[in-house]
């Protein structure tokens, strides 16, 4: 997993919440068991239409936002199955962050601003999922339409999303897991994680293996 401290790039507007894995990538290109290859099909049945053919209005379709890198969408982002596939294809198409709201119903409990599984899968796969207030979403979503081209820059070290509005910048703040943090921070991924224990497990195992004999 490559480390991922600050990363600056444009944003896209998909202001949809309840967006499932299937949407995000459909169960007929689930075939590869590799990690390769969802990329292409990344929203598939929204980007597309019945003949194949782009949807015009479709913002990932729009020439204003190609080669965006920081995908900002609605609440519960990821929700459905559990299909790693999901975060692989999100990434493969280009996207390092992803940028969503938490939500405060009235009963006072809150919408997540990403399903559990998916905020894992992600942080395991080096995709940056940050969770702003509804609010703070809602006024980047109108800065993006505002502003074509906009860019915004994540800075995992401090927490901050730093949005760069013409003649203006606004800064953001977001809560990381410490876990999680250093991840990013050192280009962990599970196996990672586990190879910085290798003296460690070294030691265990000749013992155990003196133990046994």
């Amino acid at each position: 997993m490559k480390a991922l401290r600050q990363h600056r790039g444009k944003l896209v507007s998909l202001d949809r919440s309840n967006i499932d894995t299937d949407q995000i990538i459909a169960k007929q290109f689930l075939k590869s068991i590799s990690r390769t290859g969802f990329g292409p099909h990344l929203f598939h049945d929204w980007r597309f239409d019945a003949n194949e053919k782009p949807v015009a209005d479709f913002p990932l379709n729009q020439s204003r936002f190609q080669g965006a890198s920081i995908l900002v969408a609605g609440n519960n982002f990821g929700c459905g199955s559990s299909r790693e596939h999901a975060v692989w294809a999100v990434k493969e198409f280009g996207f390092e962050v992803v940028v969503a709201p938490k939500n405060k119903q009235k009963d006072g409990s809150f919408i997540p601003a990403f399903a559990d599984i998916f905020r894992n899968n992600s942080s395991k796969n080096g995709l940056l999922t940050i969770e702003l207030s509804d609010v703070e979403v809602g006024q980047i979503h109108e800065l993006v339409v505002e502003h074509p081209g906009l860019e915004a820059t994540a800075d995992v070290e401090t927490e901050t999303l730093k949005i760069h509005a013409p003649g203006s910048e606004t800064i953001y703040r977001f809560e990381m897991d410490p876990a999680v943090k250093e991840r990013f921070l050192h280009g962990l991924d599970d196996i990672g994680r586990t190879l910085r224990e290798e003296a460690a497990i070294a030691a265990f195992e000749k013992t155990h293996d003196t133990q046994l004999g």
